[in-house]
């Protein structure tokens, strides 16, 4: 009768309080250096060593500069917390890629890539987009300082159990039709809100037919419905994506592992706390028109009016329309566009990379078009150049630029300015999420790539 989630959970439940939380044993504690100071602090005040340092790896990628890393960072406030991870990191003696270092970059692209992140594994990180690794069938979720402090010290977390969901989503994906479109389409359904207290296993023909990167960019936006955590059962892709990888078991040890592996599926008659179905006939390529996540719609659809929103949301609703300088039932095929950003733990991988431009190729990049094209790692970086795709990229106009969450967040030098369009492949939408005043417009891959070549928002399946 167990889900997935119940048969990962629950076995690593450590102790229960009775009508209260359980301690969980966490397996794998990441460390960016946005969240980790104060933890590391408390540890410090309390005389206390990380109980597992061989479990925890840090690396910095909120504040990294996405240019020059090899000289001091300029920002004081940026530098201030790079410096501190990597202090905190020889301090307690825990692992740590640093800036410029080959296993460097957004630690959520990170994580799997180099096989740290494994199915059945309980993953945190003070970080909400840490749902993202359980795309590989682990349980994944985000925490906050105060919880980052009680893993380092006791490699356990105080939590109360989610509910379950299972969203299936089912048929064979059209034309144009991406990873982010699937999640951005759910999203649009579920609202910001419409899975709240829920831990999310995403099935379906759709999801099975995903590739491994496809699945992490999905269970990454898991967060923006409100939801604790998505994941995806682990099957034969995932151990293909996972054999070999630096941190994969090998030998005998492989073979036992992915023994174990094989049983990480929900039971035929698992019981769900809730079931929500989708079709893959009424997802296109998708854009967001809003200033949530959860405000999006079909690249060739029309902004929805106002008094299609539940009546206590109108209000916001029309301030967000008035924020981004759109109107109720327009079109923003067309609309031009000032920057474009291809990267983020949503869309920094090789696989993002290779859409892109396998839609440039030939083509060459708007003139007015500003666009940042940021590898989620240096091993991303790496396979971009053995690939021959920065190539493409430079003959269409385009330049890399050096690995971290750049223009995802205004954390760092990449910020749009104010009042400017951009199409991003990042996660958020929010005002201000890319720099003060800007206007952010969610998209894939492939819809960034055709803003890039054509100036404004296009369709893609028409180039």
């Amino acid at each position: 009768m167990n889900t997935l989630f119940d048969k990962i959970w629950d076995s690593h439940v450590v102790t229960a309080v009775e009508d209260g939380p359980v301690q969980l044993y966490i397996d794998r504690l990441y460390c960016h250096e946005v969240t980790s100071p104060q933890a590391f602090a408390g540890l410090r005040e309390r005389g206390l060593k990380p109980l597992r340092p061989e479990r925890i790896f840090c690396m910095p990628d909120h504040n990294t500069p996405t240019h020059d890393q090899d000289r001091p960072i300029e920002d004081p406030v940026s530098k201030a917390q790079v410096d501190a991870l990597e202090r905190n990191a020889g301090d307690f003696g825990l692992a740590y890629f640093g800036m410029m270092h080959p296993k460097n970059g957004i630690i959520h692209v990170v994580g799997p890539e180099r096989g740290l992140t494994l199915p059945g594994m309980t993953i945190v990180c003070g970080d909400s987009h840490t749902s993202t690794h359980g795309a590989m069938g682990a349980v994944a979720f985000g925490i906050g300082t105060s919880e980052v402090e009680m893993v380092l010290a006791s490699q356990c977390i105080l939590q109360q159990k989610p509910k379950t969901m299972r969203i299936r989503i089912e048929g064979i994906s059209g034309k144009g039709v991406t990873a982010k479109d699937v999640a951005l389409y759910v999203a649009s359904k579920m609202t910001t809100s419409g899975a709240t207290g829920y831990f999310i296993e995403y099935a379906g023909s759709v999801v099975r037919d995903l590739t491994m990167e496809g699945r992490l960019t999905l269970c990454n936006l898991s967060i923006e419905m409100g939801a604790r955590g998505g994941m995806i059962a682990p099957d034969e892709a995932t151990f293909a994506y996972i054999k070999g990888r630096e941190y994969a078991p090998k030998g005998e040890a492989w073979d036992k592992a992915t023994a174990y592996w094989r049983t990480l599926q929900s039971e035929e008659d698992a019981v769900f706390d809730k079931e929500v179905y989708f079709c893959a006939d009424d997802i296109e390529p998708m854009i967001t028109y809003g200033t949530n996540p959860g405000m999006g719609m079909g690249i060739t659809e029309t902004v929805p009016p106002a008094d299609a929103m539940p009546e206590a949301g109108r209000v916001s609703y029309k301030k967000s329309l008035e924020y981004m300088g759109f109107s109720e039932g327009e079109t923003l095929i067309g609309k031009p566009v000032d920057y474009v950003f291809l990267g983020s733990c949503t869309n920094g991988r090789i696989e993002d990379f290779r859409m892109f431009a396998s839609l440039v190729k030939g083509r060459r990049k708007a003139p007015h078009i500003t666009a940042w094209l940021v590898p989620g790692s240096w091993m991303v970086d790496a396979q971009i150049r053995e690939e021959g795709l920065d190539k493409i990229l430079e003959e269409a106009g385009f330049t890399l630029r050096q690995p971290g969450c750049s223009a995802c967040l205004a954390m760092n030098d990449d910020k749009i300015p104010a009042g400017k369009y951009s199409v991003s492949t990042s996660n958020r939408n929010f005002e201000g999420r890319q720099g003060p005043g800007a206007r952010t417009l969610l998209a894939s891959p492939l819809v960034a790539a055709a803003a890039a070549v054509t100036g404004k928002i296009t369709d893609p399946r028409i180039l």
